[in-house]
């Protein structure tokens, strides 16, 4: 599996290439690319709560790319930092929180509008869509949020250790492919098909990762040598 994904961004990266060179040639710095990759996650974020989801879903694709295209363009202007790295990081957290967080939003909104609203929970009841399922929903957008997280932070934190943890293959590109995929479909199954698979894989990466730093450790025998944060 990592093989097909280092094939698939190596195409990715050769075909940006006059992308970045472009970019590097007018002095765009990476970090303008990071913050302006986070503020059309935002965006996205904010159409998915008020239920434009295709708007969403194509801010989504541009701010993907734009991830892409910051990491690229610091390699190739020889501009990678540390603060650049954390920046980066940083900001990815918090645009993945956006576009999730997004749609517990719009599930939340409506479930608040049906308690004003009966001909909108009539209307759903004709569905098959009762009350409590936009509260699952939403409750499952948020679990969704805590399960990315817990990807990254997991890696982090072992890689602060320094234990390479590069384990499971439900990384934040797959995400934001479920996510865009979710958006493009709009309203009906597929969103909540997709919010199950996000809480699903996202915590099976996380605790893979986990099991991972547990058997290097022990491995090691220093499992009783860290501490926790």
């Amino acid at each position: 599996m990592s093989g097909y994904k280092d094939r698939v961004k190596a195409l990715a990266n050769a075909a940006l290439e006059p992308v970045v060179a472009g970019l590097a040639a007018i002095g765009v710095r990476p970090n303008h690319l990071t913050l302006l990759g986070f503020v059309l996650s935002a965006g996205a974020g904010y159409a998915f709560a008020i239920g434009r989801f295709r708007t969403g879903a194509i801010l989504a694709v541009f701010a993907g790319l734009f991830d892409i295209l910051d990491g690229q363009l610091a390699r190739r202007t020889r501009s990678i930092t540390p603060f650049g790295a954390f920046f980066d990081s940083t900001l990815d957290r918090l645009a993945d929180a956006a576009l999730l967080l997004g749609f517990a939003a719009y599930y939340m909104i409506a479930l608040v509008d049906m308690t004003t609203n009966p001909e909108r929970v009539f209307a759903n009841y004709q569905q098959g869509l009762e009350p409590i399922t936009f509260g699952i929903l939403a409750l499952l957008a948020m679990l969704a949020t805590v399960g990315s997280f817990m990807v990254s932070y997991a890696r982090a934190r072992a890689e602060g250790l320094g234990i390479d943890c590069k384990v499971g293959w439900f990384e934040r590109p797959e995400r934001i492919v479920v996510i865009i995929v979710m958006g493009f479909a709009g309203v009906g199954n597929i969103i909540p098909i997709g919010l199950i698979l996000l809480v699903l894989l996202s915590f099976y990466t996380a605790f893979q990762r986990m099991a991972h730093v547990w058997k290097v450790t022990r491995e090691a025998g220093s499992d009783s040598k860290t501490t926790e944060a």
